[in-house]
């Protein structure tokens, strides 16, 4: 069962969707939103609003048909707000506000009021036209009230489950998000193909960062040299291709979040890329990846015996995605990069930063 807090995430993964406004339109879209675990609905925007769809979710924590919403629109949800938007009518609320909206008690006819916490996102179609509105009820009655009567202790002691549970929702919607890539990959056409396995390749990079946070042990930095392991490992079982081989070596290193998140998002792309296009016309070939502890600082090298790069480019192309990653690299841990690659022999890329840049 989806917990509270992963629900509230999936919520936001599901507003940030690209190209929402056409998936809304889609009868296979609505199919997938009925299986979803969260309650929504959503309105047309194109004349006078009206809604148009609730999932049996949404029909079920707010105890009414969707044939009642389509009727009386969002005035037929009655609540009031809690907290910040204290007795600010629902209907009102998903109208004038956008995201998170805010956390209200919703009546029910033939059942005990819910507490919810609510969502609410305009949604523009690829012309910047807004034309759906999509709002989303998240049931946190178990929380209740009982928040006011928390001790200061309490409240701590709260805020730091709270995160725990933040950090594991991120760390399981990056996976569902990754394989809901993957399976939109199947039926995507070239070139879009390959676009959507890099993305699923770097949100696979970040799910392991937030696996790794989301252990017991608390702390501020990440071992590199395991981090990097993870990481080769998902990318070659994602990625299998017979013949190549991963020559593998790593240094215990410990380092902060914010070398980690990008030092492991270009070895992600580095290890892709090789697989992808080192080895064409060729029967196989071996896969370099060294984060070697040297004196004060760590040197990590990516490199294959394959084709090389073609004539006239580099690695990283300038204004791609692989670039802006490689620069936050530089900025936040002091790296300094050193691309090597030739015809027939293969490419070379090693990253060296200090020990006093990386650390936490």
């Amino acid at each position: 069962m989806t917990s509270d807090p992963d629900k509230a995430e999936a919520v936001e993964q599901l507003l940030d969707t690209p190209d929402l406004a056409s998936a809304l339109e889609s009868e296979q879209f609505k199919k997938f939103l009925d299986q979803v675990p969260i309650a929504i609905a959503v309105s047309d925007l194109s004349a006078q609003e009206r809604v148009v769809y609730a999932n049996p979710e949404f029909e079920k924590l707010s105890g009414l048909k969707a044939a009642r919403l389509a009727q009386k629109d969002w005035a037929a949800l009655s609540g009031t707000g809690l907290h910040a938007q204290k007795d600010r009518p629902l209907s009102e609320a998903v109208v004038e506000a956008a995201d998170f909206v805010g956390t209200f008690r919703l009546e029910r006819a033939e059942d005990k009021p819910a507490i919810v916490d609510v969502y609410s996102n305009a949604i523009q179609d690829d012309d910047g036209k807004v034309c759906f509105r999509l709002v989303a009820l998240v049931d946190v009655s178990a929380h209740g009230d009982a928040e006011e009567a928390l001790s200061t202790e309490e409240r701590v002691r709260e805020k730091d489950t709270l995160l725990r549970e933040l950090q594991h929702r991120v760390k399981n919607n990056l996976q569902m998000i990754t394989a809901l890539i993957r399976l939109e990959t199947r039926n995507a056409a070239e070139p879009d193909r390959k676009s959507f396995e890099r993305l699923a390749g770097r949100v696979d990079a970040l799910a392991i960062l937030y696996q790794t946070l989301s252990g017991d042990d608390q702390r501020d930095e990440v071992d590199l040299g395991v981090y990097l392991s993870q990481i080769a490992s998902a990318v070659m079982t994602s990625h299998a291709v017979e013949g190549i081989r991963l020559d593998m070596k790593v240094d215990t290193y410990p380092v902060s979040i914010n070398v980690a998140m990008p030092t492991g998002l270009v070895v992600n792309e580095l290890l892709t890329n090789a697989l992808k296009h080192a080895f064409q016309g060729r029967d196989g070939g071996t896969i370099t990846l060294h984060s070697i502890v040297d004196g004060d600082g760590c040197r990590i090298l990516v490199a294959d015996d394959g084709v090389g790069l073609p004539e006239g480019q580099t690695w990283p192309k300038p204004g791609k995605l692989g670039a802006l990653i490689a620069r936050s690299l530089t900025e936040n841990a002091k790296a300094e990069f050193d691309v090597n690659s030739s015809a027939g022999e293969g490419t070379r890329v090693t990253i060296v930063f200090k020990r006093s840049a990386a650390a936490a």
